[in-house]
């Protein structure tokens, strides 16, 4: 998966979420994408920028990689 591919991802979970919930998307994202996020080893603020969000949204992305030790998606 590259740069580009995760951008997209995190931009349809991100821009095509119900209201209040975006946040709570990005976190969804870092779960579900850890690792191949860690595998691409790029920044997560990188990841932010190519989906086209606030690249503050780093921060939440480590987020949910670093939740992905404990949680699964249902």
């Amino acid at each position: 998966m590259t740069l580009e591919d995760l951008g997209k991802k995190l931009h349809e979970m991100y821009f095509e979420s119900d209201e209040g919930e975006s946040v709570a998307m990005i976190h969804l994202f870092g779960v579900k994408y850890a690792k191949e996020i860690a595998n691409l080893g790029v920044s997560k603020i990188d990841i932010a920028k190519a989906a086209g969000i606030n690249e503050s949204y780093g921060t939440e992305i480590s987020k949910g990689v670093k939740l992905a030790r404990y949680v699964r998606v249902k």
